[in-house]
């Protein structure tokens, strides 16, 4: 098995046109047509990452965030992403980053959030696109792959403000939740957008839905919306902590045989203390 056979495995999960604009998904560092001997999935890059991909024995990084997000205009060690992709060529490791096309696909990084929730019923808001990963079905028509921007679904029960937010610090292992003016009355639909979601609070209202969950929001984002959603956030990190999950899924089943690792170094920045 070749490193590009896993990176067409994760693309036609969640193909690169369904990223957003400012992206920069995909193919990262590293050639493609070496053999692939274990890959180590993760949220970040960072110069622990590669170092502990090499002491697993791993030539290839999946992560959620890419290493290479705005332009290299040089390479010369003067920050942790020019050093960490001197030390992923020095050591032939290659990095394949799946972001916010993975953030759309269904199956991706919404559902993973909204399955540890117990969601059911669960269907796109925001946004939405249909695009073709490249596979055709048995009458050799394109398969279409359909990415939304957020994800809304039903608790099993709906909850009290107060319980729900106690059952998000318990599913995220959270710390503390940022939320509005708690809700006086049952919360049952959620709606969903892991990590910067604030652009689709709007959305979640004309959505119906009782709680919006995502990573991170701005202050003044919070005026105006008490008694009409609960707004709860729970950190950029913590809120996509599970995608390496989602990764390791979609290897194992369509690249069966490659041995994958969730790495174990923890790279959120932010501490709570």
């Amino acid at each position: 098995m070749k490193i590009k056979d896993v990176v067409s495995a994760l693309e036609r999960f969640a193909p690169l046109p369904l990223q957003e604009d400012y992206d920069n998904a995909g193919l990262q560092i590293g050639l493609t047509e070496a053999e692939i001997s274990g890959a180590l999935l993760c949220l970040d890059v960072t110069e622990q990452i590669v170092d502990e991909a090499l002491s697993r024995g791993c030539n290839l990084i999946v992560s959620h965030h890419p290493l290479i997000f705005r332009k290299l205009s040089r390479v010369t060690g003067e920050d942790y992403v020019q050093r960490t992709v001197m030390k992923a060529i020095r050591s032939n490791v290659a990095i394949v980053s799946m972001h916010t096309n993975m953030d759309s696909a269904r199956g991706g990084v919404n559902y993973k959030i909204a399955e540890k929730m117990g969601l059911s019923g669960l269907r796109f808001f925001g946004e939405t696109q249909l695009v073709n990963n490249g596979e055709t079905d048995a009458e050799g028509n394109p398969v279409g792959v359909e990415g939304g921007q957020g994800v809304t679904g039903e608790l099993q029960q709906a909850m009290a403000a107060d319980d729900f937010v106690r059952m998000l610090k318990h599913t995220f292992g959270l710390e503390c939740v940022m939320c509005n003016q708690l809700l006086r009355r049952p919360i049952r639909r959620v709606a969903v957008c892991g990590g910067a979601g604030a652009f689709l609070l709007g959305d979640a209202i004309s959505a119906g839905a009782d709680a919006f969950v995502t990573g991170e929001m701005h202050y003044h984002d919070y005026f105006g919306h008490e008694q009409q959603i609960q707004i709860a956030v729970i950190g950029h990190y913590e809120s996509e902590q599970f995608t390496n999950e989602i990764f390791k899924s979609i290897i194992e089943e369509r690249c069966p045989g490659v041995a994958c690792h969730l790495a174990q170094t923890n790279t959120n920045p932010i501490i709570y203390l």
